[in-house]
């Protein structure tokens, strides 16, 4: 089955563009507030990482959802929107002096802080404006999410995060300076997953630490568990909102609270990955010696997921009823990896075809780049093509 899309709009539009269903953003965050909210103090911030544009960012702030953001230009992007700035943090390996200083001087809500010297930075930019930082250690669990390489990232050899040997010592640390405020943990194992045996795990692990924290007589108010929570790549149309209730229900269930302890959670491309799609035309189809290609005018500079994590989406031609027949569907980029899918099945394909690529409304957009000097592509709303 075809999504539904204004395919005479479409056909006004310079392609390649993303188009965004507003109706399913906002049906996916009556869902998480839904279920989120069956569970006393549960806290949502969304991923800015996954998707800033404007219209989206707005929508998801009209929901009541705080911001996760992970760079100064996104949390600006999230101020700009409205979203209030004690309900942001700030995760990244790399924070910046600049970044810190915005943070500090927009009074954010929590810095998730990832090393010892980014700690004693936070503290001398803080001491220097007169400001006190509220800061989460990320802690790394050792867990492994089943998922691709490139997006986990709560594995001992990852980049992210503080060791759990060194939780103590660094949370002592954080005690004898003036102008930090130790309030949290802050967890995240990866993206686009589905088992919820992984946040059990991650449950288990916040646990143990949670006694050993307990032995030593220090006592968190926050935990921050991050996101991660998949989508089907598969069936966009027959799955189109995650299973929030099990996700939410699975911490739920394992995550032994403490009284009065909040759990924060940084959900992303839950949220917004299957209200959007790149639609693209077809330029050509050629004959190989072997198969056929169907050439478009979207590229992996407008969605590089298949080309850096050999990602799969759904595509759809959706001018066509004629039988399917097995492409490989390219972009006009000069790279071999500008492949979005290899002998997919699409209904026949004709030069001026609209072809929707499914399941695009995380990381898509986002991560669009001017390789070969080609524009960044527009994003529209099912609102604004009324």
């Amino acid at each position: 089955m075809k999504g539904t899309f204004p395919i005479d709009k479409f056909r006004t539009l310079d392609t390649p563009f993303y188009f965004y269903d507003t109706e399913l953003l906002r049906k996916t965050l009556s869902t998480v507030n839904a279920e989120a909210g069956r569970h006393e103090g549960f806290v949502v911030h969304y991923a800015v990482k996954s998707n800033a544009n404007p219209k989206i960012l707005n929508i998801i702030r009209e929901a009541g959802l705080g911001a996760d953001c992970v760079s100064g230009g996104e949390i600006e992007a999230a101020i700009k929107a409205g979203f209030a700035p004690s309900g942001i943090v700030f995760a990244g390996v790399g924070k910046s002096d600049r970044e810190i200083k915005l943070a500090l001087d927009k009074e954010i809500f929590c810095f998730n802080v990832e090393s010892v010297p980014e700690l004693h930075v936070i503290n001398e930019l803080a001491t220097q404006m007169g400001k006190t930082a509220r800061v989460a250690f990320r802690i790394n669990p050792n867990i492994g999410a089943h998922t691709h390489a490139n997006i986990t990232t709560g594995l001992a050899e990852n980049k992210f995060g503080i060791a759990m040997h060194d939780m103590i010592q660094t949370i002592r640390c954080a005690e004898q300076l003036g102008n930090v405020k130790f309030i949290g943990l802050h967890f995240h194992i990866g993206s686009q997953i589905l088992d919820m045996n992984d946040f059990t795990a991650l449950c288990n692990r916040i646990n143990e630490l949670q006694e050993e924290l307990a032995q030593a007589h220090i006592s968190l108010e926050h935990i921050n568990v991050g996101g991660g929570l998949g989508i089907d790549y598969q069936h966009p149309n027959h799955v189109p909102i995650p299973d929030f209730k099990s996700y939410f229900d699975t911490y739920a269930k394992h995550i032994k609270l403490r009284d009065g302890q909040k759990v924060h959670f940084e959900l992303g491309r839950s949220i917004t990955g299957q209200c959007g799609s790149l639609i693209t035309r077809m330029l050509y189809v050629k004959q190989g010696t072997a198969k056929q290609f169907a050439i478009v005018d979207a590229g992996m500079t407008d969605l590089i997921r298949p080309a850096l994590y050999h990602a799969y989406h759904r595509i759809e031609n959706l001018c066509s009823d004629e039988p399917a027949e097995a492409y490989d569907v390219v972009g006009p980029i000069c790279e071999s990896s500008d492949v979005f899918a290899k002998q997919t099945e699409l209904n026949k394909c004709h030069r001026g075809d609209l072809i929707a690529i499914r399941s695009a409304g995380a990381y898509g957009e986002i991560m669009a780049s001017q390789y070969n000097c080609r524009p960044l592509p527009a994003g529209y709303t099912n609102e604004d093509l009324i």
